[in-house]
């Protein structure tokens, strides 16, 4: 069993939508992704101990999930850079990171996506239907950039990150179940 990509933005996806219920439709939907798909990354989830069944619902371990995030995400799933592209702000150029880094004057990095409204360096998203899923879901937006952070970012971008995604995981852990 190999973790893919999409098994990671599912798990974000839970975080970011708390302890709601959730379907697999419904986040198919959300993701542009089949059922099946989403499926299938909950079980690779719950078989890596990134999620567990709890009262007849998978929710992500957030312990585990953060511990890869911090420790193991940007040696599994390496950005791939590229050329000057229309597309979504990303690392230090997105939210909420780009309200603590001044812009260096280099073109932004954003994930290639035709109906982006900036210009920047291609970085490759986690997963290809990643930039039409943040565009729906601003939380979840946030938690993608603050992912490519730790993947692509330089060391002060990653610290920063790391520490917003141990206080998002502790808030998340903390707030109420419905």
């Amino acid at each position: 069993m190999n973790l893919k990509p999409q098994d990671v933005l599912v798990l974000l996806k839970l975080v970011a939508i708390g302890h709601q219920t959730w379907t697999y439709n419904r986040l198919a939907l959300e993701w542009c992704m089949s059922p099946s798909e989403v499926h299938s990354a909950i079980k690779r989830a719950l078989a890596a101990n990134l999620a567990y069944q709890e009262r007849g619902s998978i929710v992500p371990n957030t312990r585990n999930l953060e511990e890869f995030l911090v420790h193991g995400l940007r040696y599994v799933f390496v950005p791939e850079r590229g050329q000057m592209c229309r597309g979504m702000l990303t690392v230090h150029a997105g939210p909420p990171l780009a309200r603590h880094f001044v812009p260096d004057g280099e073109p932004p990095p954003v994930w290639p996506y035709a109906q982006g409204e900036d210009r920047g360096m291609a970085f490759s998203p986690l997963y290809k239907s990643a930039p039409e899923a943040a565009g729906r879901d601003a939380l979840l937006y946030e938690w993608l950039v603050l992912v490519d952070a730790i993947r692509g970012g330089r060391a002060r971008e990653r610290d920063w990150a790391i520490r917003e995604i141990n206080k998002r995981m502790e808030c998340y852990d903390k707030s109420p179940e419905p």
